[in-house]
């Protein structure tokens, strides 16, 4: 019987080749027609306005009976949507499904997509829904690997990565460079703003500086928000891709999630967004990635960093404070989460610091004639020190 089963699936797949011409790439993509605030006819119509934008697209509904003309498998309830599309998922009826609200395990988080205001350019908000780790600097780091996988199954070969300046983006810089270092490609891109960097800032948003933005779930789920409906007041999200594909090692659901408040130029993107991870293979994609990252056991990495940070605040000492002078000098790169232990360090050396704000993020603020030996110290004790500037 399952042999049956398959044979069928395979005249199915080659019919679906010959009627569209796009051979390999007939997987359907199905969206759920519950739960939206605009109502199913909007999802409705997101789906043919996709029909009509992408003739590739091999779209199913999941939900109520509709006379929309496209296949549609019936579901009264959310309940039963659910159960349909989890089940058409793990059976391979269907290559990825666009949902309104899903409850990923720990470890999966979803990459969405923009469209950004300055140049046009798409970007990859890594991530946006989902928990990628309960710790924050994990989480982060495997937020920028789930980027590049969904920027590669987008057909973006080598995405360029960058890191918002957020807490925790100096850590998890030292983290991705290192595991690049250890044999792992990371492309990174670099900040547009003068001072450079791979640690970016709201401009370089705007810009769309590089493919994939690096930062935590909720502030990537404010930035689709703001990407997705800044022009329409908030209450119909009108540009972008959606809140993109679950992603996490060993999971292979192919969930793509909308926000309830998304407006049908949005869902037709989504559609298209999940016709192209699951065409490209994004689960094979992921698999070959993670297999890279465990040969270098990168989580040892991020083990190592984080437990690091642990050890500072656990051996905390009482330190004399050296005498007050003038601090007009300044050193940056160090974590906003280190900078208070980056002080004690200048201090622990008799040398007087403070910590300060600088138009890059946080900064060491140093007596002027010391910077370079503040920064020989810092770096030693395994913080990454640049010369700052003070706005």
């Amino acid at each position: 019987m399952e042999l049956n089963k398959l044979i069928g699936n395979a005249f199915l797949e080659i019919a679906d080749a010959i009627e569209t011409g796009n051979f390999g790439k007939t997987k359907k993509v199905a969206l759920t027609t519950l739960g939206s605030e605009h109502g199913e006819d909007t999802l409705i119509e997101g789906a043919k306005l996709a029909s009509k934008l992408y003739p590739d697209l091999k779209i199913v509904l999941i939900g109520p009976k509709n006379d929309s003309g496209l296949e549609t498998l019936v579901a009264e309830t959310e309940e039963e949507m659910y159960k349909i599309m989890e089940e058409k998922l793990d059976n391979k009826d269907i290559g990825a499904c666009i949902t309104m609200h899903y409850n990923f395990p720990i470890g999966v988080s979803t990459v969405g997509r923009v469209v950004t205001p300055s140049k046009g350019k798409e970007m990859f908000i890594a991530t946006t829904t989902g928990t990628s780790s309960a710790h924050r600097i994990e989480a982060m780091v495997k937020n920028a690997i789930y980027g590049i996988i969904a920027a590669k199954a987008s057909g973006i070969e080598n995405p360029t990565v960058g890191i918002l300046n957020v807490d925790g983006a100096r850590t998890v810089e030292k983290i991705l460079k290192e595991i690049k270092a250890q044999g792992y490609n990371i492309n990174f891109g670099e900040s547009q703003r003068s001072d450079g960097g791979n640690v970016l800032r709201g401009n370089d948003l705007l810009l769309g500086t590089v493919d994939v933005i690096v930062t935590d779930t909720l502030t990537g789920n404010i930035l689709m928000k703001l990407f997705s409906s800044f022009t329409s007041g908030g209450q119909y999200e009108i540009s972008g891709y959606g809140y993109g594909p679950g992603i996490g090692e060993g999971y292979n659901r192919n969930v793509l999630i909308l926000s309830r408040a998304s407006g049908a130029p949005v869902i037709a993107n989504a559609l298209k967004y999940g016709h192209e991870i699951a065409n490209n293979n994004i689960n094979d994609i992921a698999a070959k990635e993670f297999d890279i990252l465990n040969k270098i056991n990168w989580m040892s990495i991020v083990a190592k960093a984080t437990e690091k940070q642990s050890v500072k605040k656990e051996e905390k000492e009482e330190i004399k404070i050296p005498d007050k002078v003038v601090v007009t000098g300044s050193i940056s790169g160090i974590d906003i989460m280190e900078l208070e232990d980056a002080v004690a360090v200048l201090w622990k050396n008799n040398i007087y610091a403070e910590s300060g704000m600088g138009c890059t993020g946080p900064i060491v603020l140093v007596p002027e004639d010391k910077v370079k030996e503040c920064q020989q110290i810092l770096t030693s004790a395994g913080y990454a020190a640049g010369e700052g500037d003070i706005c």
